[in-house]
């Protein structure tokens, strides 16, 4: 019996990287991978893959992720610190500064989704009483939430806090898997067949350690909106995955990839297709990954200025450099993503 858990779910791989490990499948990048990744860079050309942290703008894709507020900080003296000049107490002094704070909700805009973000009721002790796990057996009481007793010194998750995935550097090879090109703004469900459709016409290969990135034109219909998001148009004609297509499950464990970032909203359709009187994860593709896996989710990134630079140049294999913020506690977080070609 494994110290945390008896029972692992079906499909998973608790454990195979260690009894607490809190990477995932980010342990598969190893130096090689990453070599491997920098020799992908040709021509010294970098792309930002982040929106502005402002968009999507409102509060209309989610009631409870709202949009950043910058404040100033503000002085001892109650004054707000920004072009503040201290020549008053500090005659020979030439200095005007400006010092800022904001209030951020880390899943608003461009982000990563950590493996404290979802976890399920699951049976892991085999005694028929579910309760709340996370991956590789982490308990929702005991090391998500802060305890109970003792001293509390930060409000976060204890396990599986964004942290660990920042202090990898999250760096690797990106593949580009572009859906739009294909099926444009048609709002089609991709399933395993139209995904390996994409995959046989661009010549697309992923292995073992890749990040994967899905490009469907949702990101650039969002930027076209200036700050007006219309949900309803974004996501009748944006695509998304299949969370409920099994084959697209086992090829997801099959190919041993890390990471799949869209520029939608969620990756997977949202709600999923539902399954009258099947109790069941209501993201299934996060339960997959998330929960069973360790491969992390990236939402909302920016795809299409590179998307178009690689189907110009034949090819769909870049470097990119990813790292969440380096923040104790997380479960997610906003990315500034880079790709080099």
């Amino acid at each position: 019996m494994h110290q945390r858990w008896k029972n692992r779910p079906m499909t998973s791989n608790w454990g195979d990287f260690g009894p607490d490990d809190e990477r995932g499948r980010l342990n598969l990048v190893t130096p090689e991978k990453v070599l491997a990744a920098i020799a992908e860079v040709r021509v010294g050309k970098s792309f930002c893959l982040s929106l502005p942290l402002n968009y999507p703008g409102e509060a209309v894709l989610s009631a409870f992720r709202r949009p950043p507020e910058l404040k100033p900080e503000t002085l001892p003296d109650g004054r707000p610190a920004f072009n503040v000049t201290i020549r008053d107490t500090h005659p020979l002094t030439t200095d005007v500064f400006s010092d800022q704070r904001v209030s951020l909700s880390l899943q608003y805009s461009t982000h990563w989704d950590g493996l404290a973000h979802v976890g399920q009721c699951f049976d892991a002790n085999g005694d028929g009483e579910p309760g709340g796990v996370y991956y590789n057996g982490f308990r929702a009481d005991a090391d998500i939430a802060a305890p109970a007793h003792g001293p509390k010194t930060f409000d976060g998750a204890q396990r599986l806090g964004i942290e660990h995935m920042a202090a990898t550097g999250v760096q690797g090879r990106g593949v580009m898997i572009d859906i739009r090109a294909h099926f444009g703004r048609s709002g089609k469900l991709i399933d395993y067949e139209d995904l390996m459709l994409i995959l046989e016409r661009d010549g697309v290969a992923v292995g073992e350690g890749d990040f994967v990135c899905l490009r469907t034109g949702f990101a650039e219909l969002l930027l076209e909106m200036k700050l007006k998001p219309d949900r309803d148009t974004l996501f009748r004609s944006t695509s998304a995955l299949d969370g409920r297509d099994e084959r697209l499950h086992q090829w997801i464990t099959d190919t041993g990839l890390v990471a799949l970032a869209a520029d939608n909203y969620a990756v997977e359709a949202l709600p999923a297709r539902p399954l009258p009187h099947v109790c069941c994860a209501s993201p299934p593709l996060h339960e997959h990954c998330l929960f069973r896996l360790g491969v992390y989710l990236g939402e909302m990134w920016h795809l299409g200025e590179l998307a178009n630079w690689l189907r110009a140049h034949d090819r769909s294999r870049f470097f990119l450099t990813a790292p969440p913020l380096y923040l104790p506690g997380a479960v997610a977080s906003p990315t500034t993503p880079i790709a080099t070609v």
